[in-house]
């Protein structure tokens, strides 16, 4: 088929129930792919569901029930009538052949052809009946049809003009999320600017603060060379007296000169007997260092002997 649909979305399909007749029932467990088409020559619209062909295989079992049921109906409705012809053939017949006959015999023919009339009668009420009922059964879906279909007619049109509204309200987001978008991308400028002030700002505070601590260091430096200043005639009287010292210290130095070359010769001496003591020293720790080892080696025998005990 070369018809494409004027419209497809997807929807959840309903169908009247078979046994009320009044309440909708969902056809789909889930949403389905539903086309609508419109029928130029007839001038009527048709909805379709592509997924499984639901609409398709329910239409379908309708026609053929319907058919079905006609087909039954029509071979009743000429089954009692060929009956009921049949009969009145062989009624005459019957009746020409007890004129002939006696009493009795007019008795025992007539009985069984009224009550094969009688049941062809009743076949054919009941085939009457049924096939009313059925006609009133008919028209009842015809008109159940006929109501879905204005209801779904109502449906795609009310469909038609949200889709409409959707679609504006479509372009509308679209709008609003390009100016959204925009913004947003200002904002992130904003903040990128933010951020680098911030950073700008936090590195002007650390120069502030140490320029601040220099400060501190520089006024506390100054406070001290005010104090300097202020005891600098004591300090030249000292370093006049320091002066007379120093010249009693170099009298006493070149005494202590010659103190210390008496000194140093008896150093030599008392380094070179230092030297032998070492010597003798060293020898004594050595004979220790065994010693201590041996003693060591003792102790760790007394030990193993303990455990073993």
């Amino acid at each position: 088929m070369g018809e494409q649909p004027i419209f497809t979305t997807r929807a959840h399909v309903f169908q009247i129930d078979p046994t009320t007749k009044k309440n909708w029932v969902p056809a789909s467990k889930q949403a389905v792919t539903v086309s609508y088409f419109y029928d130029s020559t007839r001038n009527s619209y048709r909805i379709i569901s592509v997924d499984g062909s639901k609409f398709a295989e329910k239409f379908q079992e309708v026609k053929e029930a319907a058919k079905l049921a006609r087909d039954k109906s029509q071979e009743k409705i000429e089954t009692s009538s060929n009956h009921s012809q049949e009969s009145g053939r062989e009624t005459p017949s019957t009746q020409a052949s007890s004129i002939n006959g006696t009493d009795d015999e007019k008795a025992s023919h007539g009985g069984p052809i009224d009550a094969h009339l009688k049941g062809d009668n009743d076949r054919l009420k009941t085939s009457l009946t049924q096939g009313s009922a059925n006609t009133k059964k008919w028209e009842t879906e015809l008109q159940t049809l006929r109501e879905s279909n204005a209801r779904l007619i109502d449906a795609l049109q009310e469909s038609a003009t949200n889709v409409e509204q959707w679609k504006k309200q479509l372009e509308e987001c679209k709008d609003e999320s390009d100016q959204l978008r925009k913004k947003i991308t200002e904002l992130e400028a904003q903040c990128n600017e933010i951020n680098i002030e911030k950073e700008h700002n936090e590195q002007l505070s650390m120069k502030v603060q140490e320029l601040e601590s220099e400060l501190a260091e520089k006024e506390l430096e100054l406070e001290n060379l005010r104090k300097q200043a202020e005891i600098i005639p004591q300090l030249m009287e000292e370093c006049e007296l320091m002066t007379q010292k120093l010249q009693d210290a170099e009298l006493k130095n070149k005494d202590l000169e010659d103190r210390i070359q008496t000194l140093q010769a008896d150093l030599e001496e008392s380094q070179h007997k230092q030297g032998n003591l070492k010597m003798e020293l060293k020898t004594f720790l050595d004979v220790l260092d065994g010693k201590i080892d041996e003693l060591h080696e003792f102790r760790q025998g007394l030990s193993k002997l303990g455990i073993d005990n």
